[in-house]
């Protein structure tokens, strides 16, 4: 039976020790966080869980250790000073893997999921929204489940059904969900946009994140037809392509026809175009990022990307040395999954160099001095510390605004010319150089 309630009240019982789940992305229900962040005083040990979500995190905050510990499943921005301080903890996991997580049986069963929906439809059914991902596992299994109930949240098709019956303390609200304006693509972007977009062909079906690169590679295929989507998310660029008659899906191997995503990230532009969209199906991530399922798709093309790439192939895309700074998020599983899809492509695409925001004092061994102010990308050896997101076996693509190295079944001699040749070319001459003192290369011969 569903108690209708404030948000004082729907987190009242809610006992020191329990696991809570917080469902993320446009979806964060803010209002219950800081219902719960407001008994803090009195609770202790209560461990809260999630993906990236947007607004305030307080529950991060010093002042709550030993009331809060937030075992993050995804670094965001506004977690990412408390996990690379110790106050919080990542969880390095696939994002396919999450879900069997939180099964009865499970390594995190939930005690308490936290979430927002849309209003229960004539037939008592509710909609997850924008965010299906990992938090249709979590309100599937979790023994008690709290729910802002809001007339602004699209109803969504594909697994998103919540019965109004399963939701224990019900919140009414009504406010405007989190959104997020496109990033604007630069010069360099574009290039890389472009680069990308040329390994694109008509009927693929496409992966692809958020971000400058991602909607520069999507603004280069205007010209192309019937391009599908499967993918762990999409944003406002899916929506042009949509708009021009580019994307399809007719030629899909699976869910022809439909845009199949488990969650949503943009402006309000995309919030209104998945609303009661039949086109649009959002999934659990344990479809969606399913290599068996991403391996079936014709001409699939992933399309991710990385703070670092080393002479061998190695990709870090989750931390600065040992700082976290993301995620393992679904790259493996789309990177793996395209590389066993007939005339699959996986890609890496990154910008050739980057500005950190503190020049390091110290370098470490094989790290390259920084040249008018910048650092390359593309780097003999991965930052110490750093994680290896995607392995040099998995990569077959990596991208930049100077061109294309395909990797797969190069040695590594191969890999490392063909990486220098698409470095910024400020650092080819110490790459080379580089890559001789590491013994990738010899006097005889590449």
């Amino acid at each position: 039976m569903t108690i209708w309630c404030d948000a004082t009240e729907a987190v009242a019982e809610i006992k020191d020790g329990q696991r809570i789940f917080v469902q993320g992305a446009l979806a964060t229900p803010t209002p219950l966080l800081a219902a719960l962040v407001a008994r803090g005083p009195e609770l202790h040990d209560v461990e809260i869980t999630h993906l990236h979500t947007y607004g305030p995190a307080t529950y991060t905050d010093a002042e709550w250790a030993g009331h809060f510990h937030l075992r993050a499943l995804f670094v965001a921005d506004n977690t990412r000073a408390a996990v690379q301080a110790g106050r919080a903890a990542y969880a390095p996991v696939f994002l396919r893997d999450i879900p069997p997580l939180f099964a009865h049986l499970g390594e995190l069963p939930i005690d308490v999921a936290l979430v927002q929906v849309s209003p229960p439809d004539a037939h008592g059914y509710c909609s997850l929204g924008p965010s299906v991902d990992i938090t249709r596992a979590a309100v599937d299994h979790a023994r008690t489940v709290i729910a802002l109930v809001n007339p602004q949240m699209p109803r969504t098709h594909g697994d998103t059904f919540v019965p109004l019956s399963r939701i224990d303390r019900a919140v009414h609200w009504d406010a405007p969900l989190y959104t997020l304006a496109p990033a604007k693509a630069d010069a360099t972007h574009q290039q890389i946009g472009r680069a990308v977009a040329a390994l694109v062909e008509d009927g693929a079906t496409l992966q692809l994140g958020i971000g400058a690169i991602p909607d520069a590679v999507l603004a280069a295929l205007t010209d192309r037809r019937d391009l599908g989507i499967h993918s762990e998310m999409f944003a406002d660029g899916v929506v042009d392509l949509v708009e021009r008659g580019v994307i399809t899906g007719a030629r899909k191997s699976r869910d022809r026809g439909k845009i199949v995503a488990s969650f949503v990230i943009g402006s309000q532009r995309v919030l209104d175009f998945i609303a009661d969209n039949p086109v649009v199906a959002l999934y659990p991530s344990d479809y969606t990022n399913d290599p068996q399922i991403i391996r079936q798709f014709t001409g699939m093309v992933a399309i991710n990307s990385a703070v670092q790439v080393d002479l061998t192939g190695q990709v870090c895309a989750e931390s600065i040395g040992p700082r976290m700074y993301s995620g393992v998020g679904g790259q493996l599983d789309f990177m793996s999954g395209a590389a066993r899809a007939p005339h699959g492509k996986p890609i890496i695409a990154l910008a050739a160099t980057a500005t950190p925001r503190h020049l390091p004092q110290q370098l470490a061994y094989g790290e390259l001095p920084p040249m008018a102010g910048h650092i390359s990308r593309i780097v003999p050896m991965l930052a110490p510390g750093a994680a290896v997101t995607t392995t040099r076996a998995h990569v077959h693509y990596v991208a930049t605004e100077h061109g294309v190295a395909y990797l797969h079944g190069a040695d590594l001699a191969e890999r490392a010319r063909r990486l220098i040749a698409i470095a910024a070319p400020e650092f080819r001459e110490p790459l080379e150089r580089a890559a001789y003192d590491m013994h990738l290369f010899n006097d005889h011969g590449p």
